[in-house]
């Protein structure tokens, strides 16, 4: 692996986005691996940090999490600098990465001033050299997702269609507008991707359905969702997906033609409007699909939000 700094360059703008959700399980590492993957093939210069102490993105795309240093918390416990931290893990894609020392860190940072804002600060002589940072969020709303949510101005939310994704979502909505009105005005919901999607599954539709109108009401409000939107592809239930990180590979490096592969270049066409012609017509292949996907065999109806 290279230095970063020897190949950064100077780009116009960046753009941050933490992606969160306070349940476990939901697609959230999966998602930046992928979608960082997928911008990093398309030449896009991009970061990923591991705030996670699971340490599942840095394994997912193949650091070793138990003999490296945890470059997340050199770097929030100011050990080291974020360029000192950065490891190169393929071409135009950067790893900041974790390790099982970052439990303590919130502990260790309890009376530092403006712990909130380390990453923030931090990432800052970076803002000019990198097109996207992701953040991967530990399942939490610690002090190291509000980190994340003080340095990004954009959150993408994973959900899982399933009743307990719903549960804890309005926190996890008020957690951002408390970060957006206290620490970090630029703060906004970019959007909900819904994972393990299964089209044959009733709830699957519910849970959606239930996210749109939500959203919907919140339009005319002034939020830090009111312009939010549920991504219109969907990653479905995908066997590859769940494989490739014990291999420490990305879907696209694991097996480029599955279903997976095709929906998150479909997602990041949607998001960023940066990858190649191919993967406008990975949307359309869901349907296509449909019959071969599982379906799971109880259901309930979600709460209505």
């Amino acid at each position: 692996m290279s230095s970063p700094e020897a190949s950064l360059r100077q780009s116009s703008s960046c753009r941050i986005l933490a992606v969160l959700n306070q349940k476990g399980g939901v697609g959230k590492t999966t998602t930046v691996a992928n979608l960082s993957a997928v911008l990093a093939q398309s030449a896009k210069r991009t970061l990923v940090i591991d705030l996670d102490p699971q340490a599942h993105l840095t394994i997912h795309l193949g650091a070793d999490a138990e003999t490296s240093p945890s470059g997340s918390y050199s770097v929030l416990t100011g050990a080291r600098s974020i360029q000192e931290a950065l490891i190169q893990s393929r071409p135009n894609l950067w790893l900041l990465s974790s390790g099982i020392d970052l439990v303590g860190a919130e502990t260790e940072l309890v009376n530092e001033v403006g712990r909130e804002t380390i990453l923030r600060n931090a990432l800052e002589p970076l803002r000019e050299r990198f097109d996207y940072v992701f953040i991967d969020c530990p399942p939490s709303l610690g002090l190291l997702t509000l980190n994340a949510l003080a340095a990004a101005a954009e959150v993408l939310i994973p959900i899982q269609p399933h009743f307990l994704a719903l549960q804890g979502f309005g926190r996890l909505l008020q957690t951002i507008r408390l970060v957006n009105q206290r620490i970090n005005p630029a703060l906004r919901v970019k959007a909900i991707l819904m994972c393990m999607y299964d089209s044959r599954a009733s709830l699957s539709a519910e849970v959606k359905n239930d996210i749109e109108r939500f959203l919907e009401s919140a339009r005319q409000n002034r939020t830090p969702w009111s312009g939010a939107s549920v991504v219109p592809v969907q990653i479905r239930r995908n066997i590859k997906l769940a494989e490739a990180p014990s291999y420490g590979k990305t879907i696209f490096e694991y097996e480029p033609s599955c279903h997976g592969a095709d929906d998150y270049r479909a997602v990041a066409q949607y998001l960023f409007g940066e990858i190649s012609p191919q993967a406008a017509s990975a949307s359309t292949q869901q349907d296509k699909a449909a019959a071969c996907e599982p379906t799971d065999a109880a259901e309930t109806a979600p709460d209505r939000m």
